[in-house]
């Protein structure tokens, strides 16, 4: 099922709350002290009106001859922001929607790149509306808020400029449940965003190892969805549509249950340690291994064939899943059990 809610009520759901409000520039750290030298005199001698001492700080009311007065660091010209002009940055989910106040993170790129054929990260912040002063020129800006993002090309001139970036996102909730139903657990619960490729091409992660009911913010658009019931066979794949400005709730519908193997001497006996398992399917595929006493796992509906192999004897049973019914499946290491090594694919 899917569903919206308004874009005010998603840009506070979507948004994860920040401590403030941070920024830091990578390169060129300002000093702001100057460390003089020591002004040292031959010993016997002392300085005379012409000549300064070694060491010495010309003053500029009474510089050498021939020499340009120094620039007093109090100046305008000689401030570190006196060339700079403020870039004020803000994003929305879609061009009617609110700015966003929180979750955002904003990268400031240099467009030329360096040697390494990368661009030059110049800037970054991290909250909401973010503030930046910049000397004039070009810059690419980068904003990202979860796994969707928007990139400008700014260009400053002597004026401060105001850019808004449209991430053109929305967020999506994926869960899951059995045809009953009833929920499933979520520590065997797990889903996987893939692009949406064309048919016959590899897709490509974009998040992976979702818990569920989690909101995970994406651009627009079509998106391949893998929802994974355990880590064996039990696995839906679905299309789901983002929308931007909006909250996509998805649940899908496993058909499965939690098995837990047994290889037992006896009815009520302990389980034999050391064994080893191949759960079969009727297509002869193994669709779980394993080495325990204990072989748990959730298995997708269906007929199965279990083999435990124990001191080099091979035990098999035959069973079935039924979605939603979780039970303990029992092998008994007796003769009429037992098969050759070369009767197992």
């Amino acid at each position: 099922m899917m569903g919206g809610s308004p874009n005010v009520a998603l840009a506070q759901e979507l948004a994860t709350p920040q401590d403030g409000f941070s920024m830091r520039v990578v390169p060129g750290a300002q000093f702001d002290k100057l460390q003089l030298p020591k002004i040292s005199l031959p010993e016997g001698n002392t300085p005379d009106s012409t000549t300064p001492p070694t060491g010495a700080i010309m003053s500029p009311t009474a510089p050498a001859a021939g020499i340009t007065p120094y620039a007093d660091p109090r100046s305008f010209q000689n401030s570190p922001l006196a060339n700079q002009n403020e870039l004020l940055l803000e994003a929305q989910l879609t061009a009617d929607s609110p700015v966003l106040s929180q979750g955002l993170v904003w990268r400031v790129f240099s467009p030329e790149p360096n040697a390494e054929d990368k661009l030059p990260l110049i800037a970054t912040a991290t909250g909401g509306t973010a503030s930046f002063s910049l000397p004039e020129g070009s810059y690419l800006v980068h904003v990202s808020f979860g796994r969707a993002g928007a990139t400008k090309r700014v260009t400053i001139r002597n004026a401060s400029r105001h850019e808004k970036l449209i991430l053109d996102a929305g967020g999506l909730k994926l869960s899951a449940k059995l045809p009953d139903g009833h929920e499933i657990s979520d520590k065997f619960l797990r889903f996987s965003i893939y692009e949406n490729e064309d048919e016959g091409s590899e897709r490509s992660l974009i998040v992976p190892n979702i818990k569920p009911d989690t909101i995970v913010r994406l651009n627009s658009g079509t998106y391949h969805v893998v929802s994974n019931y355990g880590n064996a066979n039990a696995v839906i794949r679905a299309e789901i549509v983002v929308n931007a400005g909006k909250l996509t709730e998805a649940t899908v519908e496993h058909n499965g249950a939690e098995i837990t193997m047994k290889l037992l001497r006896d009815v009520g006996g302990e389980a034999l340690a050391d064994t080893s398992w191949n759960i079969v399917n009727t297509n002869g595929d193994i669709v779980y291994e394993s080495v325990s006493a204990y072989a748990s796992l959730v298995l997708a509906a269906g007929d199965y064939i279990a083999v435990a192999k124990n001191k080099d004897r091979l035990y098999q049973r035959e069973f079935t899943v039924e979605s939603g019914k979780n039970e303990d499946i029992d092998v008994f290491a007796k003769a009429e059990n037992e098969v050759d090594s070369d009767q197992v694919d």
